[in-house]
This record gives structure tokens, sequence and C-alpha cells, in this order.
């Protein structure tokens, strides 16, 4: 599967975190069309994305996502009662979309090589298709309360234990390596969020996610699958 067949197939986009976001939230949310709300979440979702990027979640204020947005104050606090709020809910929503495609995509594959492969194209061709949240995620992680940076720590370990657990059914089934699983999903894991926090670098070189996809994936298997590479245990 192509990164351009990806998207087609599941059509992401900020309307469907906004509209998931209103269908959660219907008893605190004041407003109740949930076109108009969903609307102006998208938009608060993407002026917040904006803002953040470029000077960071903690020196945005309230008043300057107003004037992005172009919502008056009052509009803005129907939605959330305060920034720390706002970023609670776009961590949150962000890593429940992520980690239930995630998951979707490898219980459809068969076998463990299926669905390795399902994670690592799955894993960068979300954060390629969400690269603004994905980016923002991970750098406003830090400004989280105690509480959300334990559930971010939480959610991260679950995307390594998936994979590991793919690595251990592959041993299971005696075609990858007895390598150490744990060791290897950290490391895959780093190596996949290395696309969306050095994208300018991949950019500079004139490289797709197709192609870092394709590359990463023949990189894994060489040192996982048994008979392919010189990584032999």
């Amino acid at each position: 599967m192509t990164f351009a067949e990806f998207q087609k197939k599941y059509n992401l986009s900020r309307q469907d975190i906004s509209r998931k976001t209103y269908l959660e939230n219907r008893k605190t949310i004041q407003i109740k069309k949930e076109a108009t709300a969903v609307k102006n979440l998208d938009n608060i979702y993407g002026a917040t994305l904006k803002i953040a990027n470029k000077k960071g979640f903690q020196a945005m204020t309230m008043r300057d996502l107003s004037r992005e947005t172009g919502m008056s104050m009052g509009s803005l606090y129907t939605y959330f009662t305060s920034k720390e709020e706002l970023l609670k809910t776009l961590q949150e929503q962000h890593r429940s979309f992520f980690v239930r495609i995630l998951e979707e995509r490898i219980a459809e594959k068969s076998d463990s090589v299926a669905k390795l492969r399902a994670a690592i194209l799955t894993h960068l061709y979300l954060s390629e298709a969400m690269q603004p949240w994905f980016y923002f995620s991970f750098m406003e992680a830090k400004n989280l309360s105690r509480t959300e940076k334990e559930k971010a720590v939480a959610s991260e370990l679950a995307t390594e234990k998936m994979i590991g657990d793919v690595l251990v059914l592959g041993q299971q089934e005696g075609v990858f390596c007895p390598h150490d699983p744990r060791l290897g999903a950290g490391i895959i894991k780093a190596m996949l969020q290395d696309w969306y926090l050095k994208r300018s670098k991949h950019a500079r070189r004139e490289v797709s996610v197709d192609q870092y996809a394709a590359y990463l994936q023949k990189f894994i298997e060489a040192f996982y699958l048994k008979g392919v590479g010189s990584w032999q245990a």
C-alpha cells in the first residue's frame, strides 16, 4: 500500500478528530448543532497547531487563538474552559485516533511478517498525514500535567508493545531471529519517530514517505527475518 492509497482508504482529516471530540463531549460543549461545533473545533485545532508550531503552545494565549480563528473569546470558552483543557483534549484525541487505526491495521493481518509491515507503514503514513499533530504531541508532552504525562508515556509504551508483540509472534512462528523484542520495538519506534521529528532533513534529501517506509521495512527485516540478512543470532 502506498501513502496515496492509505490516504484514500482512511480519508484522514482534522474534521474526523473534531467530530470525535464533539461526540465525546456533548455534555460540556455548549453548542448543540453538530455541524457548527465540528466546524469550529476544526478551526480551533488548526489554529492551535499553527500557532504552537511557530511559537510554542505555552507562549500562545487564548487571545492569540481568538485572532487566528476569528472567534470571540466567549465563543472559544464554549468549547474549552482553559488552555490546559485544550492541550489535554488535543493530546487525548490524537493518541486515541492513532492507536485505534494502528490496532485495526495490525489485527487485519494474519501472520507476523504482514503484521510488522502493517505496523511500520501505518505508523509512518499516519504521521505523514497528521504531521502537525504528531510534532505537536511530541513537543508539548513536557507541558502536560503529571497525570496527562503518565497517559502519554503509557500510550508510547502501548505502541511499542504492539510492535514487540508482533516480534514475539514472529519468533514463535519461527520466522524471526531471537533478538530482544523489547529493545527491538523501542529502536523501531525511534526510527519511525525520526520521520516526523526530522522531516526537514528528509525533505532536503528528497526522500518521500514511501521511500522511507520501503527502506525502513527492508532494514528491519534484514535484521529480524531468518535467511534475509547477515544479522543472524
